[in-house]
This record gives C-alpha cells, sequence and structure tokens, in this order.
C-alpha cells in the first residue's frame, strides 16, 4: 500500500505518543520509509532512540542550519507526504495560526508552502477536541487541503485513529487518485441462510480480498461502499447484511444511489451462496434424520446487470479444478453472459489465506497473478481505473 512512499512523521505531546513506535513499524511494513520529526513535548513521553530505533533513520529534534524542516518537506523536499500522529490541540492550532516555534510546526508551515500532503491524526481529551477554537482550526486546516484522520471517541477521550485508518489516509494522501469523484462498490465475504435460530448455510469466505479491493480503490480515491457481513472498516462506508437476498436488495439500493450517489462501478467480489431454504421459527431437534429443501438465490451480477445495463462490473469466478484454461472457459462465459468489465479467477484452495493466486480474465487475454490479496486488490482497482477512463 506503501510502497516507495517516504514518510515524515512527526510527532507531538500527546499520551498516544506511546503508539508511534508500533505505528512507525507498521508504516514500514507496508512499504513506507519514514524518518520521524519530534516535539520537546514529545520527547517528554518517548525516547528519540525509541522512534530511531522504529524508523531506522535518525530523528529531527530540533531545527538547525541544516534546514531539516526544508529537506524534509519543502519544494523538491524528501517526504511523499508529512504525516502528524499524535497531533494535540495545541499543534493544530499552531498550523492554522502558522506558528513555527517546533520541529513538527516548522515542517508543517513548511509543507504547506510547497503543497507536500499533510495527513493528521488527532489525540487528546474530548472537551479539548470540542473546544471552539480547535474546531475552528481544524476546519480552516482541512481547507487548505489538509487531511484528518478522525480520532475514536471512547471514555470521554478523542483517542488516536487506528494504525489501519492513519496508514489508508496517509497512502491516500500521497498517492496518485485516478478514481477520485468515483463511487465504487465493492460485496465481500461469504453469505449466511438461516436453518433454524440456531444453524446456518455458508461458506468458507474470509472476505480478505473484497476488503483488499475495498481499501485500494479507497487509497487511488474512490468513495466506497463496502457490502458484507462485517464489522465497520476506515476506507468504506459499511453495509451490513447476512443472507444473499439481504446482499442482492442491499448492493441493488446502493449501486441506484441509496447512499447518496449512484454506483460507477461494482465488484461482486463475495461468495454469495447458490441455495437457501425455508427457516425454521424453532430450533431443530437433534438425532433425527432430517431433509432440507435446497432453492437456488438469485444471481446477483445478473440481476444487477439488469437493472443497470451500462455499470461496469467486475466478476469473481471461483472454480476447484486446478486448471488454468479450465478457469479462464468459465470466466469468459461468466464476462459474455453478465457483459462483464472483467472476471478475476482463482482456485478455492485461497479462501482464508493471505496469499492467492489469480487469473484477470478479459475477452482477449488473461493475466496471471500471484502474491498476497492486498496487492491483488492494488491490480484490481487499477484496472477499475482504466475502465473508467476508457
Amino acid at each position: 500500500m506503501l510502497e516507495g512512499v517516504n514518510v515524515a512523521l512527526g510527532v507531538t505531546g500527546s499520551i498516544a505518543a506511546v503508539k508511534t513506535v508500533e505505528l512507525a513499524h507498521e508504516l514500514r511494513r507496508r512499504g513506507a520509509t519514514v524518518r520521524g520529526v519530534m516535539s520537546d513535548s514529545a520527547r517528554g513521553i518517548i525516547h528519540p532512540w525509541a522512534l530511531e530505533f522504529a524508523t531506522d533513520n535518525e530523528v529531527v529534534t530540533e531545527i538547525t542550519g541544516g534546514v531539516e524542516h526544508v529537506n524534509l518537506c519543502g519544494n523538491d523536499g524528501w517526504a511523499d507526504v508529512f504525516l502528524i500522529a499524535p497531533a494535540t490541540a495545541n499543534t493544530v492550532g499552531k498550523i492554522a495560526g502558522a506558528i513555527d516555534d517546533t520541529p513538527v510546526t516548522t515542517c508543517a508551515t513548511t509543507a504547506l508552502g510547497a503543497e507536500t500532503p499533510i495527513v493528521i491524526a488527532p489525540a487528546m481529551h474530548k472537551p479539548m477536541y470540542d473546544h471552539p477554537g480547535v474546531l475552528e482550526a481544524t476546519e480552516t486546516v482541512e481547507d487548505w487541503g489538509v487531511e484528518f484522520v478522525d480520532p475514536r471517541i471512547e471514555e470521554g477521550k478523542a483517542k488516536i485513529a487506528t494504525e489501519e485508518a492513519i496508514v489508508c489516509e496517509t497512502a491516500r494522501a500521497a498517492g496518485d487518485q485516478p478514481l477520485a469523484d468515483q463511487h465504487v462498490v465493492v460485496t465481500s465475504g461469504a453469505t449466511t441462510e438461516a436453518i433454524d435460530p440456531v444453524r446456518v448455510l455458508t461458506n468458507r469466505s474470509s472476505g480478505k480480498m473484497g476488503r483488499a479491493v475495498a481499501a485500494a480503490c479507497y487509497v487511488r480515491g474512490a468513495d466506497v461502499t463496502l457490502v458484507h457481513d462485517g464489522e465497520s472498516v476506515p476506507y468504506a462506508d459499511v453495509r451490513s447484511v447476512e443472507s444473499a437476498t439481504e446482499m442482492l436488495e442491499t448492493a441493488r439500493d446502493v449501486c441506484a444511489g441509496g447512499s447518496g450517489a449512484t454506483a460507477d462501478a461494482l465488484v461482486s467480489a463475495a461468495a454469495i451462496g447458490d441455495y437457501t431454504v425455508e427457516t425454521s421459527p424453532e430450533k431443530i431437534r437433534s438425532g433425527q434424520d432430517l431433509t432440507l429443501d435446497l432453492e437456488p438465490t438469485p444471481k446477483l451480477i445478473d440481476e444487477l446487470r439488469e437493472a443497470f445495463p451500462d455499470l461496469p462490473i467486475v466478476g469473481f469466478k471461483t472454480e476447484t479444478s486446478g486448471d488454468d484454461a479450465k478457469m479462464v472457459d468459465r470466466a469468459r462465459e461468466m464476462l459474455a453472459r453478465a457483459e462483464l468489465a472483467f472476471v478475476v479467477a482463482n482456485d478455492a484452495s485461497v479462501m482464508g489465506a493471505e496469499e492467492t493466486r489469480a487469473l484477470l480474465v478479459h475477452a482477449t487475454d488473461a493475466a496471471h497473478f500471484e502474491g498476497t490479496k492486498a496487492a491483488l486488490g492494488r491490480e484490481i482497482a487499477d484496472s477499475i481505473a482504466a475502465v473508467l477512463d476508457s
């Protein structure tokens, strides 16, 4: 997600600075090169050596004749993005007032003047976050193009956002945004059909692939709606569903503009159950022979193709044969039937795994992919951008 990106990481005097070491590690795990910048207040909470260890680079703790702020965040500076995490109320107010009395605020002023992207992750007590001056300063800085990662409001505190949220916003700010102003709808994970109040029919899908696609589209500038049976994520508006029928109805509603904007593309990555069953209102007693009458569920892709004839749709096709030629043939059948933009074909053996092997199948060619699901998500997002740009 952050491969090849240089992140200048500003740390200020919030107690959340104790989380900065792990944040630096996570940025590097996602591919970034990181250099730290600390205010004096931050140095009272964590030692610069800890940040140096986490980034594997010397930490800027004062601005000297070496003009560290210009070298990092100025015109043609080292940083692709300046991330301030955590940012105190004091720091946000100083940035809004162009007050440069710490290495962090001096780098921020320099970055703003040089149009280096800035991402701010606030952390403070809730009353400070709600102070009219802090709200006004935040709005002012946002109007200048600075991106804020909203804190988690818990226990009377505006706690620093999750590492996942900060990483996604940093990657979005630092990279190109070929999907800017586009609304991408992604279905993901398994569906569940209730047999009785206790038992269900479902499948082995983990939803990792769909979430990877959603995150990659967000990083590339899209507004993303994720339709799945899962928790909230920082990179998408989540619409929670359980059954195949709920997923179809919700996806139809979202594509039609039920979340505020009609869809510009749909990625049908969910492993939607092929069968449903009439649900027993009471628990079925165990120990007896039982026959379930299964009924086929509607095909989401076919239903939405009929409802939205011009909508670019990306399909997924899972097979168990292990034969690439057969997977391509089945994918092309699906491609032609529903007039899809392209189809991602893979083997069922990758369900739940971090690594995957897939074929991106178009009408005239098929590209082979091997790697992580996160990397495949980026390939799919880039392909969607190419489709929408054509």
